[in-house]
């Protein structure tokens, strides 16, 4: 064949080629994401001074479960999904009944998704009415409104009461206590 034949018969395929019409498509674009509702995962953090250290207040419509002064703060999370952590905690609990329970400790993690408050690294806790508390940790549940302290438990009170146990379990008055 000469190569006149060879583009010709080259030019008449992509003539044929051409009149054929196209198949369409029946392919569909991916869909664009949606956006989640999970939020950005942000970390702040922040520090106070012994004048005025970093202050958080829990309150649930006219209630104010506790107070929460602390040297420092760091919170990583989403909004709702936060986990944050304070220094150098002193946390005021207030029952329904009235009473205060007044805790200090090294740290505290405030973790919204389980909805509690846990300090740690040694716990000393007492109320007005002179009952003290210490614990190596102590969880305030939200839900429950109910304090659980876990490792070398020990309570006291003026009346002479002393009791020592591995956990406890109380309202925040620290009438109503459960000890293991």
């Amino acid at each position: 064949m000469s190569a006149r034949r060879v583009v010709a018969a080259a030019v008449l395929i992509c003539a044929a080629a051409g009149c054929n019409p196209k198949v369409e498509s029946t392919a569909t674009s991916a869909p664009s994401p949606s956006p989640t509702s999970t939020g950005i995962a942000l970390k702040v953090s922040g520090r106070g001074t012994a004048a005025h250290p970093v202050r958080f207040v829990q309150q649930v419509g006219n209630y104010r479960e506790y107070d929460l002064l602390a040297r420092s703060f760091e919170s990583v999370g989403a909004q709702g999904s936060a986990r944050v952590t304070f220094k150098d905690v002193r946390v005021t609990f207030h029952g329904k009944d009235g009473s205060t329970l007044m805790a200090t400790a090294p740290t505290a993690l405030l973790d919204q998704v389980a909805n509690t408050i846990t300090m740690s690294g040694g716990v000393h806790a007492h109320n007005t009415t002179g009952t003290a508390l210490s614990c190596d940790a102590l969880t305030y549940d939200h839900a429950t409104r109910m304090l659980h302290g876990s490792g070398h438990v020990a309570i006291s009170n003026t009346n002479g009461f002393k009791a020592t146990g591995n956990r406890i379990d109380s309202d925040i008055s620290l009438t109503h206590t459960r000890m293991q």
